[in-house]
């Protein structure tokens, strides 16, 4: 096929490199970029001589109908509908659609068009929306008996909903679905997770018998240390014991021994379902284990193995290994669940247990099945064995035609070219709306072109997505590597470190984000960005690759010597904070590295850990050697 050929299936949009392995480096028409910015600035005046001029240019670059869609959703009007039904008609489940199929909507139902507006409307979580169109049905003539039935389901949440659901509710009402029972399970919602707020509304709503119970839920709500005074709790009765159950769970966390003999009393009086039994006892061993209490493992060895999740048989775990009780380790593992057996986790404490309690070929010959695997419990096995670890690197293979043939759909130009431009968020869209449409080996495809152009989060999460993890180099890629390096060396930290801790928080994406407010490729908190930077720092300096390389590799080299020179502790303290980590050294008895990371009490934690110490490994493999890394880790010990 001639590069002509190829130029013009690409609509003049992209030009590349094809290299001996066949790698699609992408570039993007810098001057069609130019042209469509600027085009977006005069989108609001699309009869203007400059914006029709500029629109021309575009013709075939893929992001002209971006212009399409903000040109219609300004000042929309009746008069666009044929054109409004053409653009969502062809571009209908694609990040484009949605933004103008709302506009429309809610400009149908300002105009009050019942017919137009269930013509567009598409099934959403938008609750306002949603009851607009059911109004609307009712108007087009559906029975209330098909209607009405779905707006149980509106209903029932624990928050308030939109007033234009407000007459629509009114009919519900007045049609008798809203039953005292259905009322119940909104207040459980409102009270459990949801708005207390809500509370006193739907407290009103109760029979008058149980408007009491209103008010004791939302009580308890405010303060669980309702539930030990047990006269609040007259009648004992079910829905009682249902709002003590919620109280007593979170009462436990609050203050665990006022919580403990508040429960036993309520045992006397109350009628616990199985159900609430098992949730109460799986609650307090976790809040009682978490918290170091002396009644944990008490707790923990009234739950049934068999039924317990991941969670709580880690905790289980937990309590023996902080004694070192082999013995026991052996008994709670043998104890497991057929289906949790097989689990590499405790695959090596089992062995780890036969070992230390002189069973030695019997643990040599668990941890050499565990040995070859590509896993922080594989690399623990080798290690324990001196054993050189395994990768099991199986390279994704793609031919030149599949990366031709996928790269052919719109949504895929789309994506890349807002990609070239930085708007992540919106090429993420696209990204995942052109997955949508690919088979698994298309998928595959894919992840590889992403890889090789740099835009490395999409292959590391495509790869996740499709469920194939044996190609090391696409999921682990030395990305930034020039900065990384520099940066590292400068602060004198091992790179594969910094490479692994990258990967963990941002799996590379230099917009990344947290709830918490922390930014960028290593994910830096403001305030740990002014303390390293000695000044105020802007989130934009944050986003900047260097900027943020720079101030994670130098917080990495203060943990490190805050620690002592302790990598596994340094890693601990990125992720949860030194002080937390210092709180739970506070007093500790020395113990094997390896326990003390499976003992972590935060889950996040403890799993960031070992993920970063199985990702630093393989940045820094050398075939045929035994990990230097978990070499490290199981010579070491923590504690006093």
């Amino acid at each position: 096929m001639t590069k002509k050929l190829i130029s013009n299936i690409f609509f003049i949009l992209f030009s590349w490199q094809v290299i001996a392995s066949e790698s699609f480096i992408i570039t993007s028409d810098q001057t069609q970029q130019q042209t469509f910015q600027r085009a977006e600035k005069y989108v609001s005046q699309p009869n203007s001589r400059q914006y029709v001029d500029l629109y021309n240019q575009l013709h075939y670059y893929p992001l002209q109908p971006y212009l399409d869609q903000r040109r219609l959703m300004h000042k929309i009007k009746l008069s666009d509908a044929a054109e409004i039904d053409k653009f969502l008609t062809k571009y209908e489940g694609s990040p484009l659609d949605w933004p103008l199929r709302k506009a429309w909507l809610n400009y149908l139902a300002k105009k009050n068009r019942p017919l137009l507006f269930i013509k567009y409307f598409k099934p959403t979580s938008n609750a306002e929306l949603t009851c607009k169109h059911l109004n609307f049905s009712l108007k087009a003539g559906l029975p209330e008996s098909t209607v009405l039935p779905q707006v149980t389901k509106l209903w029932l949440v624990g928050k308030s909903q939109d007033k234009s659901c407000d007459p629509l509710f009114k009919l519900w009402e007045a049609a008798g679905y809203r039953t005292p029972d259905v009322v119940w399970q909104r207040v459980g919602l409102a009270a459990d997770g949801g708005k207390h707020t809500l509370l006193p509304y739907l407290t009103k709503l109760l029979p008058e018998e149980e408007k009491y119970l209103g008010s004791l839920w939302h009580k308890v709500r405010r303060d669980p240390a309702i539930v030990s005074r047990l006269n609040y709790f007259p009648k004992k009765s079910v829905k009682e014991s249902q709002i003590f159950t919620y109280g007593i769970k979170r009462l436990v966390w609050r203050d665990p021994n006022r919580a403990v003999k508040t429960y036993k009393k309520a045992q006397k009086v109350f009628e616990f379902s199985d159900q609430q039994i098992q949730q109460i006892d799986e609650k307090f061993a976790l809040a009682l284990a978490n918290k170091n209490h002396q009644s944990a493992r008490e707790w923990l060895e009234k739950l049934d193995p068999a039924q317990l999740n991941r969670n709580m048989l880690q905790w289980r775990l937990t309590q023996v290994l902080k004694q070192q009780d082999w013995q026991r380790v052996i008994k709670e593992l043998e104890l497991l669940p057929e289906s949790h057996k097989g689990d590499l986790q405790w695959q090596y404490w089992y062995g780890r247990a036969l070992i230390e309690t002189g069973r030695k070929a019997e643990g040599n010959e668990v941890m050499n099945k565990l040995a070859n695997k590509r896993h922080y419990y594989g690399f623990l096995a080798a290690s324990y064995l001196k054993a050189p670890v395994s990768l099991e690197h199986i390279p994704v293979g793609t031919t030149y035609a599949e990366k031709l043939k996928v790269l052919n759909h719109p949504a895929a130009k789309r994506a890349f070219e807002l990609f070239y431009l930085k708007r992540y968020t919106q090429a993420r869209r696209e990204w995942n709306f052109w997955l949508s449409k690919l088979t698994n080996q298309e998928k595959l495809v894919a992840a590889k072109i992403a890889n090789e152009n740099q835009w490395f989060d999409r292959a590391i999460f495509t790869l996740s997505q499709v469920g194939y993890l044996n190609d090391v180099s696409l999921r682990f890629p030395k990305a930034f590597d020039e900065k990384i390096n520099q940066h590292a060396n400068k602060a004198n930290i091992e790179p594969a470190w910094a490479f692994a801790i990258t990967r963990r928080e941002s799996s590379f994406m230099t917009d990344a984000h947290s709830s918490a407010g922390a930014r960028g490729l290593m994910q830096i908190m403001p305030k740990t960005a002014k303390s390293l930077k000695r000044g105020k720092v802007s989130k934009k300096y944050l986003l900047n690759a260097e900027n943020n390389i720079q101030l994670g590799t130098k917080y990495l080299r203060e943990l490190l010597d805050q620690n002592k020179g302790n990598q596994v502790l340094a890693t601990a303290s990125y992720n949860a904070g030194p002080y937390r980590v210092k709180r739970w050294l506070k007093n500790l008895k020395s113990m094997p590295a390896d326990i003390w990371i499976e003992t972590i009490p935060f889950k996040e934690t403890r799993n960031y850990v070992k993920s970063v110490l199985a990702y630093q490994e393989i940045y820094q493999h050398k075939p045929g050697q035994v990990s230097s890394v978990f070499e490290n880790v199981i010579n070491m010990n923590i504690g006093d």
